[in-house]
């Protein structure tokens, strides 16, 4: 009879404990992460667009950022959304959810998700233009870390 150190534990065999054990070890990297996460975050300033409703979410600033200040290749993503593609990459145009829930929250399938070319990188590289239904632009040059709402007018 193996006798075990814990008498609360009497009954319960090693598989059962090795599951209790792997619930405990992802529920405290949960909470650690959300607890970083929270941390980190970039501070809260809620944007919208005139035309959106109120919802939660942040972005890295408040202020629109004139589409003529960034680099010129969300220039080039901005004209091919606004003229219907051909777009270079299979997974432009898809879904963007959101998961990181540093844009407005809404609901799935409001934002659409587009890659920023950045020169001299293999592949589609970190930068996208995130676009909103009811017009709305965030360049995101860091792949969904922080979010700068765009003015493409100016």
């Amino acid at each position: 009879m193996v006798r075990r150190p814990w008498p609360w534990l009497r009954g319960v065999r090693r598989p059962q404990i090795a599951l209790l054990l792997l619930v405990a070890v992802l529920v405290l990297g949960y909470t650690a992460n959300a607890l970083r996460d929270r941390g980190t975050a970039a501070p809260a300033a809620t944007t919208q667009s005139a035309s959106a409703p109120p919802a939660g979410g942040t972005v890295s600033s408040s202020a629109n950022v004139a589409l003529s200040t960034l680099p010129p290749q969300v220039t080039d993503t901005v004209r091919l959304i606004e003229l219907g593609g051909p777009f270079p990459y299979r997974q432009d145009g898809v879904v963007f959810a959101n998961l990181e829930r540093r844009l407005p929250i809404r609901q799935r399938g409001y934002y659409h998700e587009y890659t920023v070319r950045t020169p001299g990188s293999p592949d589609r590289g970190a930068r996208r233009i995130i676009i909103g239904q009811n017009g709305q632009y965030y360049y995101t040059p860091d792949h969904y870390e922080t979010f700068v709402p765009v003015d493409v007018t100016r």
